[in-house]
Order: structure tokens, then sequence, then C-alpha cells
């Protein structure tokens, strides 16, 4: 069994990697769509460059970590089946299916904007940036305190926390519209 602990840094170390690329790719998404609505040559220039940078992290990094850290979490199951009877896995589980379909979406954006096709403004990718960040606060604070009623109190953590990012990009949209150099 001395391998589980192998098995389990794996996935530990690919998720994390996973969360990167989806903490990087939105930033990219907005710095993507910004480059579109400027002149030329900046708009070329730029959007070719920020294409190259988001294809290279979502093919070579984001995907395939998202893949092996599901690879090794389904290991982890094989290998500790008893994982599967406890109430906060059910939950974290919920919150792993919502960051696949996060991921997934993402990638719908990532088609879109590699296409040159810009449906989403600039603010909204930034607002769609944090959406990673809400899933992985929920799954730390499971996967620590392994406590429903614990785990409440985490959940009142993220919408905290998603009251203060909000706050915080209004404080930031105003700032940058009184100064677009900031």
């Amino acid at each position: 069994m001395e391998y589980y602990f192998y098995i389990k840094a794996l996935h530990l170390i690919f998720i994390i990697t996973w969360f990167a690329g989806l903490f990087y790719i939105p930033r990219l998404f907005v710095y993507q769509i910004e480059a579109f609505h400027k002149s030329s040559p900046d708009k070329e220039i730029l959007g070719k460059q920020l294409k190259l940078m988001a294809k290279r992290l979502w093919h070579i990094i984001t995907w395939p970590s998202a893949i092996l850290a599901t690879f090794f979490g389904v290991i982890l199951f094989v290998l500790n089946p008893a994982l599967l009877q406890q109430p906060w896995m059910h939950v974290k589980l919920t919150f792993v299916l919502l960051l696949i379909i996060y991921h997934l979406k993402t990638h719908q954006y990532f088609k879109q904007l590699q296409s040159d096709v810009v449906k989403k403004t600039s603010s909204f990718m930034r607002i769609w940036n944090e959406g990673a960040t809400f899933i992985l606060f929920a799954v730390i604070f499971l996967v620590i305190l392994k406590s429903a009623i614990s785990w409440m109190f985490g959940v009142v953590g993220i919408i905290i926390l998603g009251v203060l990012i909000m706050l915080g990009f209004k404080l930031y949209k105003n700032i940058r519209d009184k100064n677009p150099e900031a």
C-alpha cells in the first residue's frame, strides 16, 4: 500500500498544475479580447502572440493535467473504495464535476478566441477567472475538514470571498477607468 501515497502525490501535483492552467488561461483571454479591440498593427501582433501563449498553456499544461489528475484520482478510488462511502467525498465529487464543467466551458471560450470570435467582454473574463478559485476553496476545505458541518463554515467563507472579489473587481475597474495604465 506504500505506492498509494505516490499515487496521491501525483494526483495532487496534477491538480495543482491543472488549477494553474485554469487560473491563467482566463487572464490570457482578457488580454486577447482587449488586443482584439486595438488598432493595427497592435491587434495582429498581440493577437498572434496571445493565441500562441493560450494554445501552449491549454494543450501542454492544462488539458494533460486535467486528464492525469482525473486518472490518478480514479486510481485512488480503486485502491481505497471506502472513500466513496464518506459523505464529504460526495460533496467533493460534486465540486469536481463543477470543475470539469468549468474546464469544458473554458475550452469553448478558448476555441472561440483561437478563431477570433469574441463573444464575451474582458470584464466577463475577469469574473470568469474567479470560478476556479471558488471551486478550489470548496474542495480544500472539504478535503481538510472532512465534515459537512465544518464545510458549511467553508461555504460562508466562499460567499464572503466572492463578495470581496467582486468588490475588488469593482474597485479595480474604477481605478482602470480613471487611469488605463493602472
